[in-house]
């Protein structure tokens, strides 16, 4: 019976580190303090401040049940290994080795969340994909990765709202602008942001030559009010309305009231498409030109640092981030983690979940190494 007692200790040991990144005795403390706020009369008073209140316990609660469903497991694991140590019963041994098994799996699952330390990493995320030099096979590229985060949102029950699409010469897309709304999303997606590379036999070409197409992918967290430290001036913006396109509304419902605001001192240009009014066009804009400047204002300050220290930061659009190889083999690489795959198909009807949480491993490793 005591072939068990090590894998016991084991989920013992990892409920516990769990307890610490999960942050349960804060996170009890915080939910009895909504609790409160929530049955307050008054409390939807306001609604944006309730939304958020409740959105917290909702996030909160979720965290605390899986902690202790997890404790309740190994609970039953215990008593199935003293059972079946009582009764000389390798039957109740094998079920409770499999249950040892399947919380095992559970808190593999469970400790990617302590993978997710950033400040923003909870938000929701703005994201931007840009096809790059080669016309009509780059848009086609463009588009594919379009649909690629559009499938991932979805196999992960996130939000996934297209604000503005232009549409390609000839085939696929120019470049699209998209929220992804749930928790944790920018804390996935920042695993996606750089430029991707795909090598495939070209659709578009009689010869049937193998091509390599580019397509960048820019993703900030998102911020549904503008921080303090971001200042935007009036008279700073331009703004611009027109009608939306997109070919019979594929992408986003056609108005005539498509807004974009282009912050002429940074020259950061956002545009939003799909709301009913140029109001909320307007307004989904500005939050996502206040995403934009936050995130350019940490970039100038991650330079300086860089400067500082005379690293070499390569950010260009020329910085790759992976490879989605069709022919002449079949594999997807992640060149800063290593981490790579073989079933393409699989990848582009997204499931990148591997590539995010090799992502997050690098990232830690190569802060606990610097």
């Amino acid at each position: 019976m005591s072939e068990s007692l090590p894998d016991l200790r084991d989920v013992k040991s990892r409920l516990q580190e769990a307890s610490t990144y999960l942050r349960i005795e804060e996170i009890l403390d915080r939910k009895i303090e909504l609790e409160d706020l929530v049955a307050q009369p008054g409390f939807w008073d306001d609604a944006k401040g309730a939304k958020k209140l409740s959105q917290e316990l909702a996030e909160i609660s979720e965290d605390i049940t899986v902690y202790q469903n997890l404790m309740i497991k190994i609970e039953d694991a215990e008593t199935l290994i003293d059972l079946a140590s009582e009764e000389s019963d390798n039957t109740i041994l094998a079920e409770a080795n499999q249950l040892l098994q399947d919380i095992g799996s559970e808190f593999t699952e469970l400790e990617l969340r302590s993978l997710f330390t950033g400040e923003h990493d909870e938000r929701d995320a703005v994201c931007h994909i840009q096809s790059g030099e080669g016309g009509t096979e780059a848009q086609d590229w463009a588009e594919m990765l379009l649909r690629m985060y559009q499938r991932w949102a979805e196999q992960k029950g996130l939000s996934f709202d297209i604000t503005a699409v232009s549409e390609g010469t000839e085939a696929g897309i120019s470049s699209a602008e998209f929220i992804v709304t749930g928790r944790r999303a920018y804390g996935m997606l920042q695993s996606e942001h750089g430029v991707h590379r795909l090598v495939r036999i070209s659709p578009f070409n009689k010869q049937a030559n193998r091509h390599t197409s580019f397509a960048s992918m820019h993703v900030v967290p998102f911020f549904e009010e503008i921080p303090d430290q971001i200042d935007i001036e009036e008279t700073e913006l331009r703004i611009d309305t027109y009608r939306s396109s997109g070919a019979g509304g594929q992408h986003v419902n056609v108005t005539d009231s498509a807004v974009r605001i282009t912050h002429l001192p940074s020259g950061v240009v956002v545009s939003c498409q799909n709301e009913r009014s140029q109001h909320q066009n307007k307004e989904k804009c500005m939050q996502m030109l206040a995403s934009k400047l936050h995130d350019l204002e940490r970039q100038q300050r991650e330079d300086e640092i860089a400067s500082i220290r005379g690293e070499n930061k390569n950010v260009g659009f020329g910085s790759q981030i992976r490879s989605y190889v069709m022919q002449p083999y079949q594999m997807v690489k992640d060149l800063r983690s290593n981490f790579e795959i073989g079933a393409v198909e699989n990848v582009l009807n997204g499931q990148i979940d591997p590539f995010i949480e090799s992502y997050l491993r690098w990232i830690r490793s190569e802060s606990n190494e610097n």
